[in-house]
């Protein structure tokens, strides 16, 4: 099996004109990851990288990972093993609900292999005899963790970080965060002085930065201060949304023509505005927020 690679395309940074940078001299732009390719869009594409190099150099044919139900990386990876000529299998947190949403459909689409566990079991997904009940069941795969963050998937970000400095300077870059890879890979590849700022999409997320410094020191023997996590915009928590936040995208969608998903970057552009309106940013910086991608989710 010859060693293959996913399509990328290069993506714009938008310079967003909104009312309330006109009080504080704030430049707000956004890096439309999301448009990088089709189907294993924003920072998804940066995490499998890698992974899918190493799976492939190591002659596996069937990639094994983990999400729940609205999960952007078990869509990715089904979509890339798919491109790439891989199975996957992934276990997916809960019990099946019939009809599939758009997430999961699609994920089946590309012949993913779901496998439903319950959340209780879900929680071993870690432990070696869990992993090792999965060989028992499926044989050999290549193993990708849940929402693909491993020491490769920080690899492949931190890549990212230093070719988005190429394109152009930022004061503070931000994020939306979910299991803490992206944002480590962000803040290893940045330059220690562009603040990092992410945006937790989950309840109770202040058990991240332990997540995220846990990344960087698998990752690197370098200690990082750049960064910092919101934890006041999940609005709800993970894959949870209101009504508020569903006419706010209609919106950013009809006044800015920004498309953003109810999980992650809808949350991700609340929680910026919010913190302009608090004046967490410094007057007259440039602020870059990353869209991450997972647009399928406003079919669901």
């Amino acid at each position: 099996m010859s060693e293959q690679t996913l399509s990328y395309q290069h993506t714009p940074i938008i310079d967003l004109q909104l009312p309330i940078l006109q009080k504080t001299g704030i430049k707000l732009f956004i890096k439309r990851e999301d448009q990088n390719h089709p189907r294993i869009s924003g920072n998804k594409w940066w995490k499998l990288k890698y992974n899918l190099q190493a799976a492939q150099q190591q002659k596996h044919n069937t990639l094994l990972t983990f999400g729940g139900a609205y999960s952007n990386h078990i869509y990715a990876t089904a979509a890339a093993a798919h491109e790439l000529g891989l199975k996957s299998i992934g276990i997916i947190r809960g019990e099946e609900t019939l009809p599939l949403n758009a997430t999961l459909a699609f994920a089946k689409s590309r012949g993913m292999q779901l496998h439903y566990v319950s959340r209780e079991a879900y929680r071993n997904k870690h432990s070696t005899e869990f992993i090792q009940s999965l060989h028992d069941r499926f044989g050999e795969f290549y193993l990708i963790p849940e929402g693909g963050t491993n020491t490769l998937a920080i690899k492949g970000v931190a890549e990212f970080a230093q070719r988005l400095q190429h394109e152009a300077a930022f004061d503070y870059v931000c994020l939306p965060v979910g299991t803490g890879g992206t944002i480590a890979g962000l803040i290893a590849g940045m330059n220690e002085q562009t603040q990092v700022v992410g945006i937790s999409v989950l309840k109770n997320g202040e058990f991240l930065v332990d997540e995220v410094k846990n990344h960087l020191k698998t990752f690197s023997d370098r200690v990082y201060g750049n960064w910092h996590i919101e934890t006041s915009y999940h609005h709800g928590g993970y894959a949870k949304t209101n009504p508020q936040l569903f006419e706010f995208i209609h919106n950013m969608n009809q006044q800015h023509q920004l498309p953003l998903d109810p999980v992650y970057t809808a949350k991700l552009m609340w929680g910026v505005m919010n913190m302009i309106e608090k004046e967490k940013f410094t007057p007259g910086s440039n602020v870059l927020m990353l869209h991450t991608g997972g647009l399928q989710g406003l079919q669901t």
